[in-house]
Parts: structure tokens; sequence; C-alpha cells
């Protein structure tokens, strides 16, 4: 199979180098590659009865011209051609926007088949294509084809069929015929011919059902090798904690953990206790206490003679995580420390050495703990936070500072089960779905930027009471390409506006280091009493005193986003509140505010982010991991990805997998990716 589809295009009559070269753009160089380059759509050319027909959907029908062609002229070089057509019982216009050509075309009484959008109130047929006679469509469903240069969609269409016809018959099943027969599925020449050439939507549906199945299946076989091999290949250290230790630190926290707390924590320490290396995911929503289980893992780790380290993105939550460490754990006579690039000279030095000799048990820092010069004496445990704002060789490497130690990866932001099975499914996933006891419900409403005076005063009631507030904008300043609110213009109106009451502070992404710490001080010691904020803040920056959140153009935010910005309040007793300032355009940004205000849960927002987003918007980054695939959808077809992950999860287990001749396809994938040499996956 693979020898002769492996072939260059120019193989196939017609294709020259000029072709070839066209196509190389599209990344199609093989037969291979032009047999798999899948439709992205389907036009429906059916002709349908118009009383069926839902208001503005595209629609092709066929009728007899009723009246003469009137084309007018307007604007530049822009024209309106309309006519009359009976179509059944119905008498429509059809008009056709700067198509002056057709006027010759269009004769009265002669049928013919238009395709347009269908405006039910006005009777009407905004058309984009016309042909004259009946039955004027070769075919009522057909494909459209993502193109760049010169390649055209009739011509991609005449290249598919050529393939086709030379090379067709080589196309060989991938999948065994078992599980082709337990999901009816279609084999993989007939199905990749119905994604070409479909009769009607039924092929369309069949065929994406086979080549979905397949992708997600491939694709969890690796994810599931990787997690077999390195677990296999990796043993971790079991680490023999002091349990009376860890239960006497436990009830010393302030507070009870909740059941959630205590279902991860008994995890955490089963997988401490473990020779296998843990490797693990947690989830957590905003305020879910998170950073509690990862010290009572940390603390675990050093009664048991290890050492421990926490990365996180940034300086402030650096900050913030070592001072809350090393108030619960100090009393105990756990040394922590911070490392970060603000941490210089002398002071760095003995914080180095100290760790090397084994003085130091904790160091929390941020991308500063990957740097050459850091070495442990004998790291145990590794726990990044906010994990996938580090690239995958970051987290690498701050593995490698010690031997095959466990390894915890946290994050606030809720990710969908979808997502979280696709990206992170080499790895196990733990979830604090729980809010502790006394958390009040953030009290979140949507408001036009016309009420910003309305929105002042609610702001000002909350300052009366001693209480602090955000104000969040998109940009730090004026932007000719966007029409948004900058931080520095709503610092000088808000300062205008509360002068001699209260203080306004700024913060944003391009003050130094110093600079933001400084901002950040004043606002936790309530010397400014509004911090006018970049999303600078999203992530980890704990005031409780804080009770009010403004967020500007909030419609420029994901829902996680504003999820991650709201949850910067409502981190006390206080009731807290939450004001998105925004006028959507968009039916999509009208449904984003719209679920704000009616959910705090962070998983269900997530879930509803990556309907209205897609996966690869997600995280924000394309680093996040989220694979590419040609016909699945993970939000979609996310029955068929648990399902496919399933079966990869047994197939790998099985001794079948790994002889039967059954399998031999989906091995070599295995074997092309590199996962059973121990390669990460990209």
């Amino acid at each position: 199979m693979f020898e002769n589809l492996n072939q260059s295009v120019t193989a196939l009559r017609g294709i020259g180098e000029e072709t070839a070269e066209a196509l190389a753009e599209m990344k199609i160089y093989t037969i291979h590659d032009l047999l798999e380059y899948f439709p992205y759509r389907f036009e429906d050319y059916s002709l349908k009865d118009l009383s069926e027909v839902q208001h503005d959907e595209k629609v092709t029908v066929e009728g007899k011209v009723h009246s003469e062609p009137a084309l007018a002229y307007f604007g530049k070089k822009k024209s309106k051609l309309t006519i009359r057509l009976f179509v059944g019982s119905y008498l429509i216009k059809v008009v056709f926007f700067n198509q002056p050509y057709l006027k010759n075309k269009i004769i009265m009484n002669e049928t013919i088949t238009v395709t347009g959008k269908w405006d039910a109130h006005r009777q009407t047929i905004t058309a984009n294509e016309m042909q004259a006679g009946a039955n004027a469509k070769a075919k009522d469903f057909e494909p459209v084809y993502s193109l760049r240069g010169k390649v055209t969609t009739k011509g991609m269409r005449k290249f598919i069929n050529i393939a086709f016809n030379q090379y067709g018959h080589f196309i060989e099943e991938t999948l065994p015929e078992a599980f082709l027969t337990k999901y009816r599925l279609l084999n993989r020449q007939d199905a990749s011919r119905k994604m070409h050439f479909p009769d009607n939507p039924e092929d369309v549906k069949q065929a994406r059902r086979r080549f979905v199945y397949e992708e997600f299946l491939v694709f969890q076989l690796k994810m599931q090798a990787l997690r077999k091999f390195e677990r296999e290949h990796s043993p971790g250290i079991t680490q023999n904690y002091d349990l009376t230790k860890v239960k006497e630190f436990i009830s010393s926290l302030p507070f009870p953990l909740t059941n959630a707390q205590k279902r991860v924590v008994n995890e955490v320490l089963a997988e401490l206790k473990s020779p296998l290396r843990m490797n693990r995911l947690l989830q957590g929503d905003v305020g879910s206490g998170k950073t509690v289980v990862a010290a009572i893992g940390l603390f675990s780790s050093v009664t048991a003679g290890f050492q421990g380290a926490l990365m996180v993105p940034t300086e402030i939550l650096a900050e913030q995580h070592a001072v809350s460490l090393k108030d619960l754990l100090g009393p105990f006579g756990v040394k922590c420390e911070l490392l970060t690039s603000s941490v210089k000279g002398k002071r760095r030095r003995e914080i180095l050495e100290e760790l090397a000799e084994g003085k130091v048990d904790i160091l929390i820092g941020t991308h500063a703990l990957i740097q050459d010069e850091v070495i442990f004496k004998r790291l145990g445990f590794v726990i990044t936070d906010e994990q996938h704002r580090f690239g995958v060789e970051q987290r690498r490497v701050l593995r490698e500072k010690g031997e095959s130690p466990d390894v915890l990866f946290m994050t606030a932001t809720p990710i969908p089960r979808t997502l979280a099975i696709t990206v992170f499914g080499e790895m196990d996933v733990s979830v604090i779905d729980e809010m502790p006891a006394g958390r009040k419900t953030i009290e979140t409403y949507w408001a036009k930027p016309e009420m910003l005076e309305r929105v002042l005063a609610f702001v000002e009631k909350e300052l009366v009471k001693g209480h602090q507030a955000y104000v969040i904008c998109p940009l730090i300043e004026e932007s000719d390409k966007l029409d948004v609110q900058n931080a520095i213009d709503v610092h000088t109106t808000l300062t205008h506006y509360f002068q001699n009451r209260y203080k306004i502070g700024l913060m944003h992404g391009r003050l130094s280091a110093d600079e933001k710490d400084s901002v950040m001080k004043q606002f936790s010691t309530n010397e400014v009493q509004v911090l006018v904020s970049t999303t600078v803040v999203e992530v980890g920056v704990n005031v409780p005193n804080a009770t009010m959140m403004v967020i500007y153009d909030a419609e420029r935010f994901g829902l996680s986003q504003l999820h991650q910005l709201r949850g910067r309040v409502g981190r006390g007793s206080d009731q807290s509140f939450c004001i998105l300032l925004a006028s959507p355009k968009s039916e999509v940004g009208q449904e984003r505010m719209r679920i704000m205000t009616e959910t705090n849960d962070g998983f269900v927002l997530s879930e509803k982010d990556l309907e209205l987003r897609g996966p690869g918007d997600f995280f924000g980054k394309k680093q996040s991991g989220v694979p590419e695939f040609k016909v699945a959808d993970m939000v979609h077809d996310y029955r068929a990805l648990e399902t496919a992950r399933n079966d990869a999860a047994m197939l790998i287990q099985s001794d079948t997998f790994w002889t039967s001749p059954d399998y031999k396809f989906l091995r070599a994938q295995l074997e092309e990716s590199g996962v059973l040499e121990g390669e990460k996956l990209d």
C-alpha cells in the first residue's frame, strides 16, 4: 500500500511540476496526501420545497423566470440584478449582487436553477450561483476543499478523481475487522471514496464516523503507550512518609479539608509511597484549595527525607505561595525558600548553597528553578502550578533535577473532560470539585457601558464599607486596531472620579517586577483601594478584602479567562460582586455574558467555552499540546473520543495487540511516532 501511495503526485496523469508545487503549498506531496486531503464542508444542491426551508437557510431551487432582469448600479462598480421566479406555487424574488453579466443569460419563461440564502420574510433568495436549464447540477452534493494559491475547486476535484481511478484500490485497511464489525464502520477504501464523492449527507456521516474513530484511536494509542512506557521505564522512588506527622499537620490546619480535598490527598499520598513515578494532573476551580493539597504532599515528602519544588508562572504568585507555605510549614520545622529572578547576589548564593546541602526542604519559584545553577541534594516531589503556562521542555528540565521525582501538575483553569483526556491522556487526573464551606457565590452582573455611572456608584458602596476593588482592562494603552478601554485611560478616569476619597493603583505587564510588587503590596495592605489592571492579575493574586471586580470590554475575553479574573474576588467571608461591562455585537459574545451571569462553576464554563471557541483557543497558546485532527472534532465528537480512549487503554495492556497481524498498521503508527523509544509526543 504505502510504496504505491507514497509516490509523488507527479505520478498522476495531468499533474506536472507546476501543479505539484501548488499542491505542495497545501502540504500535499504524495498520492496518499492527496487522497487524505478531505473536504472541510459540503454544498447541498438538492432541490428543496420552499415550504420546508428555514429563514436564512442556504437553498437550491429550480423555477421559471417570470420577469425581465432589472439591473441597477450603485456605489463604485457595484450592481444589483433582480428577477421574479416561479418556484412551485411560490412567486419569489431573486437578487444577484455584482454579477451584471447574468442579465444576458436569464431569459423570460426559461427554467433556471439558483442557489443562495432564503429570506422567508421577504420571500427573496440572495443568490450566489445560477445555472440555465432544469437539473443543471451534475451532482446534488459536492465537496468543498480548503485551497491555496492557484489550485481551484474544480481542479482539486479532478486531481482527486484521477488519484482514485489510478490508485484507489491500493488503500488498505488500518483497523482490525473486529472494530469495524463492533462499531459498524465503513472500510477505509469505501470511507475515503464517500468523503470525496458522497451522494448525500448520510454518506458523509458514515465516512466521518470511520475517520473520527480512527484518528482518535491512533492518538489515544500513542497517549496510552507513552503512559505505559513512562511507568515501566522510569521507576519512581518509594517515599515512606511519617503518617503520624502528616496527620498532625493536617489537624493543625485552620480549616477542615473538604471531602474532595481528602480524596485527592489520599491519591497523592498513595502515589508518593508507590514505587511507580507519579504523573498526575490536579484540577481545581479558583479557590477550591489546591495549595493546601500541595502543602500536604510537600510536607509528606519532606518527612520521608526528600526535598520539594513548586514552580509557578509569575513572581507575584511565587511570593504568595512562599508566604503561605512558610506560615503553614514553618511551625513543623520545614525550611521553605523563594527563588525568583529578583533574588540576587549574596542571598541567592546562600539559598543555592543550602539547597545543594539539603538544608532547604522546599524551594518555591518561577522558571528560575530550572536554571543550571539550581541543584537539589535529594529532590523527591515536583509541583508545577498553572502547568499549561510552561512548555513541555521547561517541565521536563525541572523533573530532571532529581532521580525520577514524583510529579504533580496543578491548574485552576478547569479543563473540560474532553480536553483533559486528549491533551493529558498520559496522566492520571484528580479533580477538586467542591468548594470550602462558608464561601459565598460571587454575584455576577452584565452592564452596558452607558451604565458606567451606576456601576461606579455600586463600586463606591463597597469602598465605603472598607473593601477594595479590581478594575480590569484588555489593553495597556490606546490602540488603533481595537476600540477598547485601556488601563491608562481608565486609571485617569477613576483617579478623577474618586479624587480625594480613594487611592487608585495601576498595574500592567510593562511595569518592572519591582514596580508590580510595589503596586501589589500597596493593594494587599489597603494603601490602594482600587487596582486598575490588565490581565496580569488573572492568576493567583490573593487579597481577601477585595470584594468588587469590574471588567471593561468583557466580551473580548473567553469564558475561562473571565472566570479566572472573577476568582480574584470572593476570597474572604464577605459577599463579592463581578460586573461585566460589555456591549457584544455577536451572538457568541452575548451568549458568553449570559453564561457568566448564570453560573460560577468553572467546569460548566470550561465546557461552554470549548463549544464557543474551539479547542485551539482554549489555552490561549498553541503550545498547549492540543492535537490537530483532519476530520475529528474533540468537542462535537467527544463520545467517540471516550470510546477510543477506552479501546486504546485495553489494547495497550493486551498481549494480542503487540503480536497479532490484525494490529500491524496501528503498531506501525506507534513506531513512527517514536513513543516506543520513550520520545515525548509533540
